[in-house]
């Protein structure tokens, strides 16, 4: 029966270890463009936009904050035939000491509630935590910039999202309605 469940599950389901997919479910494969014998033994890096992007994430997982075992957060990632999408990701290691031990991993394609816009790593990394309701200062002191330049991405996502403002940005980003 639980082979059943996980298989079946109606949101994409992979196991990982080390950031190496060990086994995945029919909605994980349906969700990146592939069968289930096609992820296994693949190291999750190469579902993520780019190394940046991957390398990113694996520094967040370390942080004591997370720390706890459990995650969670939305990002683009990449189909195995290179198309971008929005994905809501949440998992759950069997370690909290170890991020990279084995975990379960959710993947939920959320691309029809929010459409990808092209953004730089930098504008990815600014989208995610003014989402998270960080302030301009806030973001810049993460992420090692001055506020300036953070509000400069800010102005940026504001024109690609056809934003007015910071809560119209943030609504466009969430797929909350406006």
């Amino acid at each position: 029966m639980t082979d059943l469940a996980f298989d079946h599950a109606p949101v994409g389901l992979a196991v990982l270890e080390a950031r190496t997919i060990t086994r995945c479910n029919l909605q994980f494969a349906d969700t990146f463009n592939g069968t289930p014998l096609d992820f296994l033994g693949q190291s999750i890096a190469a579902l993520y936009p780019s190394q940046e992007d991957f390398n990113r994430i694996g520094k967040r997982l370390q942080q004591d904050d997370v720390r706890h075992g459990t995650y969670s957060d939305e990002r683009i990632m990449r189909r195995s035939n290179g198309a971008l999408f929005w994905c809501r990701v949440r998992g759950r290691s069997t370690s909290g000491s170890q991020p990279f031990a084995t975990g379960v991993w959710s993947f939920a394609d959320i691309s029809d509630d929010r459409p990808v816009v092209a953004l730089s790593p930098r504008e990815r990394e600014v989208a995610i935590l003014t989402c998270r309701g960080l302030s301009a200062k806030e973001i810049g002191k993460e992420l090692d910039l001055s506020y300036r330049t953070v509000e400069t991405h800010r102005a940026n996502l504001l024109v690609k999202f056809e934003a007015r403002k910071l809560p119209e940005l943030v609504a466009k980003l969430t797929g909350m309605p406006l």
